[in-house]
C-alpha cells in the first residue's frame, strides 16, 4: 500500500533530497516549503488527514514547526511526526517530545537513517490500524478487550482512553505506555520494559525519553486528579497504584 508523507522544509534543496530519497523507497511525498503552506495542507475540513507520516523542520516561515505539531495532534493524536532540526540541545528534544513529536533528527542527518526511522514509524502506524488480538485477559480486562483501571478505561481497538467517562487525547506513544501498564497493573516496569512496549523496538539506553512521556501523561491527567495513579519506583521505573484510599 502506498504511503503519503508530508515533508515540511523551507530549504528547497533539502526538501527535494528527502522527497526523492523517500520516493525511491516507494513512498509518495507531498512537499510544503513554509509553515503556512503546511497548515493549509493539514486543513482536513473536519475529515481525517491524507497523510501517513509528517516530517517537519522547526524554523519555518509563516508558522513554526511547533505550531504544525500542535495542529497535527489536534486532528490525529496517532499520526507519526518526525522532527528534523539544527537545534541540538536536550531541552529542545524534551520539549518537542512533550509537544507530541515521535522522533527527532538533528541536521545534518544521514538519509539512510532518516529512511530507517520513517519505516519504523510507518510499521507502528500499520500495526495500529490492523486488527487487535488478545489471547488472554487480565483481571482488569473486560471480555470486549477494554482495559479498566480505577477511573480509567482504555479501548485498544479504537485507540480511545477515558478518564471518569470523559475522553482524553493521547499521542501514540502515550497510549502505548498506558496500555502496557494497564495490562499488568501490579507490575513494576523498568524504563527498558516500557520503551520496548511503547516503541516496539530494542531499548536505546536513553532513560529520559520514557521519563518525558510519563511526565507528559501525568500533566494531561492532573486536571482529573488521576495523575497519582502512576507511581515512580525509584531505581526501577514506574507502576500503577491500585490503592484507592
Amino acid at each position: 500500500m502506498t504511503t503519503n508523507i508530508l515533508v515540511v522544509e523551507d530549504d528547497a534543496d533539502i526538501n527535494e533530497i528527502i522527497s526523492t530519497q523517500l520516493s525511491r523507497n516507494g513512498h509518495t511525498c507531498t512537499q510544503a516549503f513554509s509553515g503556512t503552506e503546511a497548515l493549509m495542507r493539514l486543513d482536513a475540513g473536519g475529515g481525517p488527514l491524507p497523510y501517513d507520516l509528517v516530517i517537519c523542520d522547526l524554523m519555518l516561515p509563516g508558522a513554526t514547526g511547533e505550531q504544525i505539531i500542535d495542529t497535527v495532534r489536534g486532528i490525529d493524536s496517532a499520526l507519526p511526526v518526525i522532527v528534523i532540526s539544527a537545534r541540538t540541545s536536550t531541552a529542545d528534544r524534551v520539549e518537542l517530545l512533550k509537544l507530541g513529536a515521535d522522533d527527532y533528527l538533528t541536521k545534518p542527518f544521514d538519509l539512510d537513517e532518516l529512511t530507517a526511522r520513517v519505516e519504523v514509524q510507518l510499521r507502528h502506524r500499520s500495526k495500529q490500524r490492523g486488527p487487535h488480538t488478545n489471547k488472554s485477559r487480565t483481571p482488569h480486562e473486560k471480555a470486549s478487550g477494554t482495559l479498566v483501571f480505577r477511573e480509567w478505561m482504555l479501548e485498544p481497538s479504537s485507540r480511545t482512553f477515558l478518564v471518569a467517562g470523559s475522553p482524553l487525547q493521547l499521542t501514540r506513544i502515550e497510549f502505548n505506555l498506558l496500555e502496557a501498564m494497564m495490562r499488568q497493573p501490579r507490575r513494576a516496569f523498568s524504563k527498558q520494559d516500557l520503551f520496548e512496549a511503547a516503541w516496539g523496538e530494542p531499548y536505546a539506553g536513553d532513560d529520559s525519553t520514557v521519563t518525558v512521556h510519563i511526565s507528559n501523561i501525568r500533566a494531561k491527567l492532573k486536571p482529573s486528579g488521576t495523575d497519582a495513579y502512576i507511581k515512580t519506583v525509584w531505581g526501577i521505573g514506574f507502576r500503577l497504584d491500585e490503592d484507592e484510599r
